[in-house]
């Protein structure tokens, strides 16, 4: 009954011994718990967002993107064609930076073009709009990326920004001319720096707010016909060939025929003042007396 008792007692005590082990075992590292935290568990796709959202790769809601682009369109009358080009351009915004016009002569058909500035967020919208205007033969666009040039004249003009606000500081608590001289040169020198990068960012902003197209408009398909496929279509072709050159070769004689009248009338006043000038020598060199030998001293 004793060993019982006592085998029954160490039982129990190691029992114990165990139970808060483990109990100390599962309380002690408190730390864990906070692995599962919100925030730390969600640690990976917190980096990712961080990378997502670093200087180095911007979102794509901030790129700066320069587009240019040329349309080629065919109109029954060219010229108004661009003036309702340019009216549709101007009710969205835009400017037209250049238009020339070109109406009909018996040697050209009429055309005219345009150099538009649309808005970038208008582009597409307003070309529909003018492609409607005639039939599009042509349509060139193209998109060149200037996020990193961008981002580069930002962070050049607030270094110079903040060098100048330095400065300025300097030559405000100058206590000597010749540190007042130092200081208020190198402003002058980062001031045309600044200057210079502000036009440039300004330039390139103008760019990527406005888009520049180019369009042109005529009366001329730009898809060539479709040559003759038979013997008599090929035959009246070259009929017709034959009469078209016939026709201009007539046209150029008759413009040449001025012209070798008036070199012809040229030629002849040429030749009568060479026959005057030769018939004066010839009548000076009949009317000079003859000279008599001296005689020779040996004939005596």
């Amino acid at each position: 009954m004793t060993r019982s008792l006592v085998a029954a007692l160490v039982g129990s005590l190691f029992l114990v011994v165990g139970c808060s082990g483990s109990d100390g075992t599962s309380g002690a590292p408190a730390p864990e718990e906070s692995y599962s935290q919100p925030g730390v568990a969600l640690a990976p796709e917190s980096g990712t967002a961080a990378r997502d959202q670093a200087p180095g790769s911007p979102d794509s809601s901030e790129r700066k993107e320069v587009v240019t682009g040329q349309v080629y369109i065919t109109a029954v009358d060219p010229i108004a064609a661009a003036r309702d080009a340019t009216s549709v351009v101007e009710e969205v915004g835009g400017r037209v930076d250049n238009r020339s016009e070109n109406p009909a002569t018996d040697n050209s058909t009429a055309s005219s073009s345009i150099t538009a500035r649309i808005p970038a967020d208008e582009l597409t919208g307003t070309l529909d709009r003018i492609e409607g205007l005639g039939k599009v033969t042509s349509v060139s666009v193209s998109r060149d990326d200037v996020t990193m040039q961008y981002q580069d004249l930002d962070a050049r003009i607030g270094a110079l920004q903040a060098s100048v606000d330095r400065l300025k500081g300097l030559i405000a608590g100058a206590t000597t001319t010749a540190d007042l001289i130092e200081a208020e040169s190198a402003l002058s020198s980062r001031q045309g720096e600044l200057d210079s990068l502000t036009s440039q960012k300004n330039y390139l902003a103008d760019q990527v707010d406005l888009s520049t197209i180019t369009i042109q408009f005529t009366t001329d398909d730009a898809t060539p016909s479709p040559g003759p496929d038979s013997f008599w279509d090929g035959l009246v072709a070259g009929w017709h060939s034959l009469l078209d050159a016939m026709a201009d070769g007539v046209v150029a004689l008759g413009r040449a025929i001025p012209w070798i009248g008036a070199l012809a009338i040229a030629a002849g006043v040429v030749y009568g003042v060479v026959r005057a000038i030769r018939g004066t020598a010839r009548k000076t060199s009949d009317t000079e007396p003859a000279t008599e030998p001296e005689p020779d001293p040996s004939d005596t």
